[in-house]
């Protein structure tokens, strides 16, 4: 069972090789990333390579799925703050595992996460 997981700022930080974010890594057990964080790297990248980059940094956390309330939660918290928040929908199912999970996320997004997730969202570095 994972104690946390990572927003995809946190995995771009690692795959840039932000120094920051790679000792803070180091200090990091337990640590998974979600289905939706999987699909915004991967969207993000640029070529094969990166792309092949990017796998191989994913598959070293655990990864943990999105169920059906994950998604019914995240539906429900684009639509109340959507219009407040310029809210998008990848940060609701990110955050929605967290809500499931009740294990903090740790993002550099804390203007988006913060909403969804009070004191869940954490800032690593």
């Amino acid at each position: 069972m994972v104690s946390a997981l990572l927003d995809t700022s946190v995995i771009i930080d690692l795959l840039r090789g932000y120094p920051p974010a790679r000792l803070w890594n180091r200090t990091q057990s337990n640590v998974g990333v979600c289905r939706a964080v999987w699909l915004e790297v991967i969207e993000g990248v640029e070529n094969r390579q990166k792309q092949q980059i990017a796998i191989k940094l994913l598959n070293g956390f655990e990864l943990i799925e999105l169920t059906t309330e994950d998604i019914v939660w995240a539906t429900e918290q684009l639509i109340a703050l959507n219009l407040g928040h310029s809210m998008d929908s990848f940060d609701c199912m990110i955050a929605s595992v967290n809500h499931r999970l009740q294990v903090p996320l740790y993002t550099r997004n804390m203007k988006h996460f913060k909403p969804l997730l009070g004191s869940l969202a954490e800032s690593p570095y």
